[in-house]
């Protein structure tokens, strides 16, 4: 079987190499250069969007901020996975809120603003503070504006209206206002739906984010009241967009519930561990479920976590002497606050896992990694 996957960055090159032993090719467009490309060697081509549609037998989506042209195009030919709608409720806060409401999954209260008349009533509505995110093209904390004082409600609108006025996004841009939740911690829930509505839960992952960025997942199998409010948020999710493939939610713990904060529909960056920690990855489950082959299992075989290698194009070899370490590159050019690669950890229970972290913290170059080697003490 042939997949396309729109985007070629990490996910899509990981996709491909989970996708080799299934004996299926993977080919990725480039939506830069509008070209199909091999996700694992990027200057090999294949022709454009129309040669990559008829190549494929299904076609699915790495990232959520796709043309909705190139979308509606890969949804004529009946093989896009998950569909056009899913796709785009990730890629629009407005959508997914509605999508959150619709299916009666817990949230942030929140308001859509455009103008300042909406940017008034919704500060008189909400009680501060209040986080502000773009409705569209947000992520990894870029796009997001914090209102904690009344006093800041004048500068922070001229920066939004100045956002809203710049915005070359090819659908309207607004900011979804949302009351900020004093959580206890971040967490997030990786599962796979198939074409038979099917759904699987991998283990809920606890996160840690550095200055807006996800830099540690930890999956330890440990929260089984938090798992099955999570598995039950899952499920009404998929089912409400008739999912295909791998949907990621991430959540805000408050005491024992949770609320959640935003999906993904894909792959995921808090799902890397899978690759080490599961039977059956993320990325190998997401091109089963678009290929209507059998869900693999989502069971966590050992503690695992993953570790964000950003804006470094290298670490210390004594990594690799740590037992069941793996590290994953992405054939990146450096870049500050890029996402290069990612490194696994496992062991056989809790307390080992904690250890080789606290290892791996002691040889990671602080000023590369900050605030790792901190996170990783307060779990021991």
């Amino acid at each position: 079987m042939n997949v396309l996957v729109l985007g070629a960055g990490q996910l899509a090159r990981m996709m491909a190499l989970a996708s080799k032993p299934l004996n299926i090719e993977v080919r990725a467009f480039d939506v830069g250069s509008n070209q199909v490309v091999d996700p694992l060697s990027p200057n090999v081509t294949f022709g454009d969007l129309a040669g990559g549609i008829e190549f494929s037998d299904a076609i699915t989506a790495e990232f959520e901020h796709i043309s909705h042209d190139v979308l509606a195009i890969c949804e004529a030919s009946g093989k896009l996975y998950p569909s056009s709608q899913s796709i785009k409720t990730g890629g629009d806060r407005r959508l997914e809120k509605t999508l959150l409401e619709n299916a009666n999954v817990a949230n942030a209260k929140h308001k859509v603003v455009a103008t300042r008349e909406q940017f008034d009533e919704a500060i008189n509505t909400l009680t501060l503070p209040l986080i502000l995110k773009s409705a569209l093209a947000g992520y990894d904390g870029k796009g997001q504006w914090r209102l904690k004082d009344l006093s800041q409600a004048d500068a922070i609108w001229q920066d939004i209206e100045t956002f809203i006025k710049e915005d070359t996004s090819d659908q309207p841009q607004a900011v979804v206002v949302e009351q900020m939740i004093p959580f206890d911690r971040e967490v997030s829930m990786v599962g796979v739906r198939s074409k038979n509505g099917e759904t699987q839960s991998y283990p809920l992952t606890e996160n840690h984010h550095t200055n807006g960025v996800l830099s540690v997942s930890l999956a330890v199998d440990e929260y089984q009241s938090l798992q099955k409010q999570a598995s039950e948020a899952f499920e009404k999710v998929a089912n409400a967009l008739d999912y295909v493939g791998v949907l990621a939610i991430e959540f805000f713990q408050v005491g024992d519930s949770l609320l959640v904060n935003e999906i993904a529909p894909r792959v995921h960056n808090s799902g890397h561990w899978t690759q080490q920690g599961s039977d059956t990855c993320q990325f190998e489950n997401h091109v089963r479920a678009v290929c209507n082959l059998p869900i693999g299992s989502t069971d966590l075989v050992r503690p695992t976590a993953m570790v964000n290698i950003l804006g470094a194009d290298k670490v210390p070899d004594d990594v690799l002497a740590i037992p069941s370490v793996s590290v994953h590159w992405y054939g990146k050019t450096k870049r500050a606050g890029r996402k290069m690669g990612h490194i696994n950890v496992c062991g056989k229970n809790k307390p080992e896992l904690l250890t080789r972290l606290t290892k791996l913290a002691s040889i990671l170059p602080e000023c590369d990694f900050p605030e790792v080697a901190e996170y990783i003490n307060q779990l021991t």
